[in-house]
Formats: C-alpha cells, structure tokens, sequence
C-alpha cells in the first residue's frame, strides 16, 4: 500500500502551529536555527517512516520555493 502526502491541514489550529515553528527559532542565529530545522527535519521524517512520502514531499517542497 502507497502512503501519499497530505498537505492539507491537520491541524485544529493551523495558525498556532505555524506560531510554535517561528517561536522555536525565535532568538536563535541563522546558524542555530539551521541547525533546529536540520534536525527538525530529521526527526519528522523518521516518524514519517516511508521513503515514497519523504521523496514526495521534498519535491513539493522544492517545486514551492521555485515559484518565490
């Protein structure tokens, strides 16, 4: 069975999410919140746990920033 990536929200409350993201870098250099999104990365994709979706998102992922 082929997981695909939702993108849609899962969240109840989207908004406070995105605020728990920008609070963690909050105060941190552009090094150390590198650093946070590294290993936030990192650990979000183990939980995810399926190479396909993985590969899904990082194409969603870069197709997004192309279009900035």
């Amino acid at each position: 069975m082929t997981k695909h990536l939702v993108t849609e929200s899962r969240f109840p409350n989207p908004d406070a999410a995105f605020q728990t993201i920008v609070d963690a870098h909050r105060g941190l250099s552009e090094e150390q919140s590198a650093d946070v999104n590294t290993r936030l990365v990192l650990l979000l994709a183990n939980h995810i746990g399926d190479l396909e979706v993985l590969e899904e998102a990082i194409s969603v992922a870069k197709e997004s920033g192309e279009a900035e």
